[in-house]
């Protein structure tokens, strides 16, 4: 232990000797590790990104969408759907769900009544959609129990209303014959610029305030839609169900045939949204590494020549050492770790600069949109960038060290 404290305190004192030289040497290895620390990082944040934009539009990896549809014109369904779900939930122990309807409700505007699109979801739809208002807040459990309907509304419905937020607790009459007040607790973002109005209700208030006909109703089953005067047509209700990656396909099949035999005749069809690869990341993150690793190879081989030069100018030094019987492996040993404490100085260095730049990264300018689970900072990413730099200056002074044992004792004192 003591001759390797000594070694690295002897290849320390060198390094501050040749300071300038190997600082020049070293400012191509701290950027290739910077590179390949920061590369990764940013590849783990844009895949973040990426995946929530996703999750936003399809729901998380792994969602399974449950559908059921009629096979022919004389269907009928006399089964209670929500019922179906619910076991189906239970004997598979699934936390995160969310049924779905759709459907038009007539809306008393300050402009006149207009026919709005409803989605009735479930708490849950929030969680496996990353859905988050920009404004109030989502559903919650007062709001299952509330004696009048909640909405949650894009921006364009706020300002359908003349408003711009929701100090005035706004509301709004839904429905026909039996107009009911909604209030609204949340807004979102519109998806596109010229969005129309549309709002969320909870799956069964829907049901129960208002009906997808404008009347409530029993929820779960199939009846009519109306907007205004508009032709009727049926409405089927779907579920999300947000299930482990590696189980999807067995839950899927299992899923599939279980809602099948509840409701003989009619469809159903279970779609995944996806199977939790990714390939583009994973080819951005060698693609990053790759280029990191031929800088930090350049860097390496200037190192070499620098550390070539320097034990040119130590041949007499090593000599005298010799002579006073330092061995051999003493001598390869402190020349290649003068080459490795040097590298790893500049990794340390390069891991610093990348985690300042990944910090500091505008986010929402950079990948479009906020990131709601920012990835912590890749561990594993500074440390293969510390294991290339160890690596490289280990191989850059394995050369200089091998000539430093080849000097001869006495060519050397008379250099």
């Amino acid at each position: 232990m003591t001759g390797v404290v000594g070694a690295l305190v002897e290849a320390w004192d060198e390094l501050r000797i040749h300071k300038l030289r190997v600082l020049l040497a070293l400012v191509g290895v701290a950027c290739a590790v910077a590179a390949i620390t920061g590369v990764t990082a940013a590849v783990s944040m844009l895949k973040q990104a990426f995946q929530e934009q996703t999750d936003r539009g399809m729901g998380r990896q792994v969602t399974l969408m449950v559908n059921v549809y009629p096979t022919g014109p004389d269907s009928t369904m006399t089964t209670d759907m929500d019922a179906v779900f619910a076991q189906v939930l239970d004997r598979y122990s699934i936390e995160y769900a969310s049924r779905q309807e759709w459907t038009q409700v007539p809306a008393r505007f300050p402009d006149g009544t207009r026919s709005l699109q409803v989605t009735a979801v479930d708490q849950d739809y929030a969680v496996i959609n990353r859905t988050v208002p920009v404004q109030g807040r989502w559903f919650s459990d007062e709001d299952v129990e509330a004696f009048s309907p909640t909405l949650v509304v894009n921006e364009a419905f706020l300002t359908s209303l003349g408003l711009v937020d929701l100090s005035t607790h706004p509301t709004v009459l839904l429905g026909g014959e039996a107009p009911v007040r909604a209030t609204v607790v949340g807004v979102l973002k519109n998806d596109w610029p010229q969005a129309e109005p549309m709002a969320f209700v909870l799956y069964d208030q829907l049901h129960r305030w208002i009906g997808i006909d404008g009347n409530a109703g029993p929820p779960g089953q199939v009846t009519s839609i109306a907007s205004g005067s508009a032709m009727a047509m049926q409405s089927f209700p779907s579920m999300q169900v947000w299930v482990p990656t590696g189980a999807a396909s067995e839950l899927s099949d299992a899923i599939q045939h279980d809602v099948a035999a509840t409701v003989p005749g009619w469809g159903v069809d279970v779609s995944p949204n996806g199977d939790g690869s990714d390939p583009i990341g994973r080819a951005t993150k060698w693609v990053g590494i790759g280029v990191g690793g031929f800088a930090l190879l350049l860097g390496g081989l200037g190192l070499v020549n620098i550390a070539l030069v320097t034990v040119r100018y130590r041949i007499r030094e090593i000599g005298i050492r010799r002579s006073f019987g330092a061995t051999s492996g003493r001598v390869f040993f402190g020349v290649m770790l003068e080459s490795v404490v040097a590298t790893v100085v500049a990794g340390l260095v390069g891991v610093v600069i990348a985690v300042a730049i990944i910090k500091n990264i505008p986010i929402e300018r950079v990948f479009g949109s906020q990131i709601d689970d920012m990835p912590p900072f890749p561990v594993s990413a500074a440390l293969v960038g510390m294991a290339c730099a160890t690596a490289v200056g280990a191989l850059a002074g394995i050369i200089p060290a091998t000539v430093a044992v080849r000097v001869k004792v006495i060519d050397a004192i008379r250099y």
